[in-house]
């Protein structure tokens, strides 16, 4: 899921040479064919010490009747992972939040009030944080936990709240000028929501790093940080499990196919889609989206950057085709892959079993539908064509960009709640998915830019913006940034909007956006995945100390 921007100078210049990447070989190897969490032989104890805990941490969320309590907890099970054990208590608690009074002088106790229910889907208003204004307007506060909980809070806005945006310049000017004075448990709390606000976070990364900080609270539930870390130790297992799994498919697809040009990147793979679907429920998802992601990345490294413009386009007729006489339109090169192609979406149906088999057909739908934007950017790339804006840029590139295709893979491993007409519904490109690729081609581009460029490959939305407007890189980043921040905000409204829809649809879209945060925050972490190696080795290789 790279950029598949549009070209305007490439190297493969009409029907063009073939130029090989240099992409960076694979820091794992056959490191996970044999790997096994050292707590696996502890597997039966850890889940039946788990039954325990877990029953034990219900009977304190059951028991909570005061607010600052009931939302102090709600949201340490969240960010500790655990919030999913919980679904029918926590919804009868926000029930009892949203309609009960509460202290409105409190700033920390609105702050997470406002938090808690808009992250759960209540429209609260955002005037509850006017009484926190002076007669001019400007907002009055010093209380550090407080403003931070006001910052986090402020993220989950939707556009014309302008009291949300002020909350946010005014807060982080706060906590920067702090961040040094205050306790180090509290300033690595201000320091990680200044490098990404709460709401924002891909949440079993969040797990990763609230466990230490909680164990260093003075008020933490021994009960609660036990049961966390066995939750996060089972989870790493089969995890690993699924890894194993995927790494095997990888390692057949290297043999049959030999294209040795393509990124490998199986293990940044399953975390980054591990990112967006942690529970243990989606575990056949996982292994399916893992799978869609390598085939989307082969397609991108072959049509962006590997094959010819002609070559490109037999490609992708063998893909509408979807049958394996198509191979012969192939050059040789491709053949394997095509084949392989097949091979696995059949494999998908078994999977699936006899009662979801159908959702394959809407797999090859969503890759057909992405070829055939691939194809338009090299029509787009040999022409030397520039979008004239970024909106009609995005109308192409955010639908290339492979996130839409992931997104709706997702659903395809879900329960039987996700139904033929949300499969039909999802082909229209619905618009908070318009919201997710948005973010996802925007922050890609920002991240890659300087080096595609370099690269001689084509223009991104910054380029772009840059020839139209006149403006200097970084100007532009900066005014793409402003987009992506609109962006999250569309997401917000739509998140928010009531829908027959499943509401697991909207939340892990923005799952997914949170993901493609991360993954873009700093450089293209998928690409030069050495960036993200330290998180995977915790998420994957180091299990919690009990």
């Amino acid at each position: 899921m790279s950029s598949l921007t549009p070209a305007v100078c490439s190297i493969n210049d009409v029907q063009g040479l073939r130029r090989a990447p240099t992409f960076h070989p694979s820091l794992w190897g056959d490191f996970f064919l044999t790997y096994q969490p050292p707590t696996a032989p502890k597997r039966t104890y850890m889940t039946e010490r788990a039954e325990v805990l877990k029953e034990q941490v219900r009977k304190m969320l059951k028991g909570k009747n005061e607010i600052p309590k009931i939302l102090d907890l709600i949201i340490t099970l969240q960010r500790l992972g655990l919030d999913r054990h919980y679904e029918n208590e926590i919804n009868k608690q926000l029930k009892f939040i949203y309609s009960a009074d509460y202290d409105d002088k409190d700033l920390n106790l609105v702050s997470l009030r406002f938090y808690l229910l808009r992250k759960n889907g209540y429209d609260v208003s955002s005037d509850v944080f006017l009484n926190f204004k002076d007669k001019e307007g400007n907002f009055v506060a010093d209380d550090i936990k407080g403003l931070l909980s006001l910052y986090d809070a402020a993220y989950l806005r939707t556009h014309g709240e302008e009291i949300l945006d002020e909350a946010i310049i005014f807060t982080r000017g706060h906590l920067k000028a702090v961040l040094k004075s205050v306790e180090s448990t509290l300033a690595n709390e201000v320091y990680l929501s200044l490098q990404t606000p709460l709401f924002r976070r891909v949440r079993i990364l969040e797990t990763i790093n609230y466990i230490p900080i909680y164990e260093k609270k003075a008020a933490r539930n021994e009960a609660i940080l036990e049961f966390a870390k066995l939750n996060f130790n089972l989870l790493q297992l089969l995890y690993c499990e699924e890894l194993k799994e995927v790494t095997l498919w990888w390692k057949q697809l290297n043999v049959e196919t030999n294209l040795s040009f393509i990124r490998d990147r199986i293990v940044e793979m399953h975390f980054w889609m591990t990112g967006a679907c942690s529970a243990p429920k989606y575990s056949l998802s996982r292994v399916l989206l893992t799978k869609m992601t390598a085939c989307i990345t082969i397609l991108d490294d072959i049509m962006d950057t590997y094959s010819t413009s002609e070559e490109g386009m037999l490609l992708a007729e063998a893909i509408y085709r979807w049958e394996e006489n198509a191979t012969e339109l192939l050059p040789e090169y491709m053949k394997d892959f095509y084949l392989y192609l097949l091979k696995t979406f059949d494999s998908c149906e078994d999977e699936l079993g006899p009662s979801k088999s159908y959702r394959v057909f809407y797999l090859k739908e969503l890759l057909k539908i992405l070829v055939r934007g691939h194809c338009q950017e090299i029509r787009w790339r040999d022409e030397h064509y520039v979008p004239k804006t970024i909106n009609e840029h995005l109308e192409l590139s955010r639908a290339t960009v492979g996130g839409f295709q992931v997104a709706c893979t997702s659903f395809v491993g879900m329960d039987e709640s996700i139904t033929k007409e949300t499969f039909d519904w999802l082909l229209t490109y619905p618009e908070v998915f318009k919201s997710f690729t948005t973010i996802a081609r925007l922050s890609n581009d920002i991240a890659s830019t300087k080096r595609e460029q370099a690269a001689g490959q084509h223009a991104s939305t910054v380029q772009c913006y840059m020839l139209h407007h006149g403006t200097t890189m970084q100007g532009a980043c900066e005014k793409i940034k402003e987009s992506i921040e609109d962006s999250w905000k569309d997401m917000m409204k739509l998140y928010l909007t009531p829908t027959e829809k499943p509401k697991v649809v909207a939340q892990t879209v923005v799952d997914f956006a949170r993901t493609a945060d991360y993954i873009y925050k700093e450089t293209d972490a998928f690409t030069f995945s050495y960036t993200i190696k330290d998180m995977i080795e915790i998420l994957y290789v180091e299990p919690e100390v009990i």
